[in-house]
């Protein structure tokens, strides 16, 4: 049999790896495999641009947080660049994490804060309707005493489990008592976590505010 030419050999080998789909994966191809694969989950990515802020006043804390379409991640100033990227991947994932949890609706707001009132109120604190609202940045929560509405920003979804109850029960707070006097801060005494959910909010508005906080573990 005559010798296939070169061109022929060639052509010859490029189909059979394409039918066979071997050859080398590029990252586009890889990606389509993954995505149609009904084993694997998507990979989780920011919602946009992320942010290191470095501080030589936080020692061994990292935290994370969402900052409008940015992430920002605090971390301490003598972390190496190995350990950054360590650390920024595995914030991001904890991020993800929480966010891929199902939000609470507004009818389900409703039924927390009733709980809330009932725990740490005795139930004087009525809230009609709770909802979620976008257009507050520079409050975590407001409300209308005399309809008894309580409206709780966007930017705390994602936020730990107590730092919601916290807005939402400050908020329900002043359904009893419209101002910020002693009487308000006596009703949330009873909140065990009043100080710490301050702490957590104080904390992410400065960042909002700083170049740089104060403060390697997860905080």
């Amino acid at each position: 049999m005559a010798a296939e030419p070169d061109s022929h050999r060639s052509a010859s080998r490029q189909r059979a790896r394409a039918a066979s789909g071997s050859g080398v994966v590029t990252p586009s191809s890889r990606a389509r495999s993954t995505e149609a694969a009904p084993t694997e989950a998507p990979e989780q990515r920011p919602l946009g641009p992320v942010e290191v802020r470095r501080s030589a006043r936080r020692s061994r804390t990292v935290s994370a947080y969402r900052e409008g379409d940015r992430t920002i991640v605090l971390i301490p100033a003598r972390m190496s660049a190995a350990e950054e990227q360590r650390w920024v991947a595995r914030m991001l994932e904890r991020l993800a994490a929480k966010e891929s949890r199902r939000v609470l609706g507004d009818e389900a707001l409703v039924a927390r804060a009733r709980e809330l009132s009932q725990e740490y109120l005795g139930g004087r604190a009525v809230a009609g309707h709770v909802r979620w609202v976008t257009n507050q940045n520079s409050r975590w929560g407001s409300c209308t005493p005399s309809e008894g509405t309580i409206r709780l920003s966007h930017r705390l979804q994602g936020m730990p489990e107590y730092v919601v109850d916290y807005v939402l029960l400050h908020e329900l707070a002043h359904l009893l008592v419209p101002d910020h006097g002693p009487a308000f801060w006596a009703l949330l005494e009873a909140y065990p976590r009043t100080e710490r959910a301050r702490g957590y909010l104080d904390g992410v508005a400065s960042a909002a505010r700083l170049p740089h906080i104060p403060g390697a573990r997860e905080q």
